[in-house]
């Protein structure tokens, strides 16, 4: 079967009910409002982006995505979910138009303010650095020590496929699905985002990185970005940059159309559900004091593919206004390509405003 050409490509596209049979439900955190509007008045305050950008930026809603991934924080805490979810995202803004090499810079920058949180930044660095940085500060006066080390490693981790990935995009070697599966479960960013639910607990090493617990969290990180990647593929496919899309992948490798690869990813995504439950059963005990606190980290990771499916369809990144009808019907019609100024970089990067 050959690959199919542009000129046969859907005008409308359908996407399945991927978490139908997810049983954690919606929980929204009552403190949204109020706490999501401080967040995003802090980093206003850093100016991140142009007007413009910033305009189209905040109509992600990324405190609601907060909001929905830690239903149960406190104020304090959801506060520095919210922080942290506009970090993410100023972050892959900023990289996904930089070369490898630029890609690097930033990375290093921020991995030197995670060491070094107290450090005046220096004059002339990029916006991003002092904003990880006051959110750093902020995070580090209510986590626990053990909270605070596993998100250094979790989010250096990160990082580095972000760098990883722009490197990526510099070769001329397509990515198999195998690959980028691997380096998605990375760069999807789950695993530091499960850090605000884990600041009043007392894990430790043994426990947090049990295998079973691990293998938790690499299902909830692949739940996560294949939802994310099917909702996120009519934006990419718009700014011309769906290389890092498994959905493209797919496409590409097993030789299908649009509409095959949205049903393989839907298999795909049932099987990782399985895998998830069986993992769920192989947990062992490890005492009552820490099976409790454990039961909480299990809850954080086992709702956010539900909080980030529906903040999908509720923010404003992926379709606009008409987000909550498109849950519904789950029709979503074609966006006509744009053009991308690839020379916009850091404060005024172009953000792209869809609008359906």
């Amino acid at each position: 079967m050959s690959i199919p050409t542009s000129n046969d490509a859907p005008v409308m596209i359908y996407l399945p009910e991927t978490m139908s049979r997810w049983p954690w439900l919606r929980a929204l955190n009552p403190d949204y409002e109020e706490v999501s509007a401080a967040s995003k008045t802090w980093l206003h305050s850093l100016r991140p982006f142009n007007l413009k950008s910033q305009y189209a930026f905040d109509k992600g809603d990324f405190g609601r995505l907060a909001a929905l991934g830690y239903p149960n924080a406190s104020k304090e805490h959801l506060r520095i979910g919210c922080d942290l979810m506009n970090v993410f995202f100023v972050i892959d803004e900023y990289t996904d138009v930089e070369s490898a090499s630029a890609a690097r810079d930033m990375v290093d920058i921020i991995i030197d303010v995670l060491h070094n949180p107290h450090k005046p930044r220096a004059e002339g660095e990029m916006a991003l650095g002092e904003t990880v940085r006051q959110f750093w500060e902020r995070t580090l006066k209510s986590a626990s020590p053990s909270a605070a080390r596993h998100f250094v490693t979790s989010f250096t981790d990160y990082l580095e496929s972000v760098a990883e990935q722009a490197k990526e995009r510099e070769s001329d070697t397509p990515l198999t699905l195998d690959d980028y599966v691997e380096m998605r479960k990375r760069n999807i960013g789950a695993s530091p985002s499960l850090m605000p639910a884990e600041l009043q607990l007392n894990l430790s090493d043994d426990v947090f990185y049990y295998h079973t617990v691990q293998r938790l969290r690499d299902c909830a990180a692949e739940l996560i970005f294949l939802d994310n990647d099917m909702v996120s593929y009519n934006k990419e496919q718009a700014a011309g940059d769906t290389c890092h899309n498994i959905l493209a992948i797919a496409m590409r490798q097993l030789e299908i159309d649009l509409p095959a690869a949205i049903t393989w990813l839907h298999d795909y995504h049932l099987q990782v559900e399985a895998k998830f439950f069986e993992a769920l059963r192989d947990l062992p005990s490890f005492g009552p004091e820490v099976d409790h606190q454990l039961g909480q980290y299990i809850y954080a990771i086992a709702i956010w593919p539900r909080g980030a499916d529906c903040w999908n369809f509720e923010g404003g990144r992926y379709f606009g206004s008409k987000g909550l009808e498109i849950q519904k019907t789950r029709c979503v019609p074609m966006l006509p390509k744009v053009d991308v100024d690839s020379t916009l970089k850091r404060e005024n990067v172009r953000v792209l405003l869809v609008e359906l």
